[in-house]
């Protein structure tokens, strides 16, 4: 049997998850500095040691501006497709070693986000956490955009 180990983190009250695997590190929220003619959900980019990293707002991804901003929000620092992207989240919970088989696949219907960003749903105790698939988060052609910022530098 098949342990998944991923980092939990809230987007507004869903708890989400992602395989650590592809985790490079969580920093603390810093200032972001805005970038024109780029999608909504990309807030601009930061320097963290010497690397420029754009950072994507996971609540702008999945379209929930309506949430209230987190006094614990972090950047967790992802390896796509060997650029490293931060994603804004409103919290890090912990990091969970879930069975394979306490993971659903996601149902057809799922309100809020796209179904194509869900590699599965765990079941842990009373908690659903959604697991996402880093590689769809973003298009190609978004994934070319974010990589040409860190490439112009």
């Amino acid at each position: 049997m098949a342990v998944v180990q991923v980092v939990a983190f809230k987007v507004g009250k869903e708890e989400y998850g992602i395989e650590i695997s592809v985790v490079q590190e969580i920093v603390r929220y810093q200032e972001i500095t805005k970038i024109p003619d780029t999608p909504e959900f990309v807030e601009g980019i930061v320097n963290l040691r010497g690397t420029i990293i754009p950072i994507i707002d996971l609540k702008k991804r999945f379209k929930k501006e309506d949430v209230e901003e987190s006094e614990q929000k972090v950047i967790i620092i992802v390896n796509l497709n060997n650029t490293l992207v931060g994603l804004t989240v409103d919290n890090v919970s912990e990091i969970l070693r879930i069975q394979d088989k306490e993971i659903d696949p996601p149902p057809p219907i799922i309100a809020g986000i796209s179904r194509k960003y869900i590699k599965g749903i765990a079941k842990m105790d009373k908690r659903l956490i959604i697991i996402l698939d880093i590689e769809q988060i973003l298009s190609e052609g978004e994934k070319e955009q974010l990589a040409s910022l860190v490439s112009n530098e």
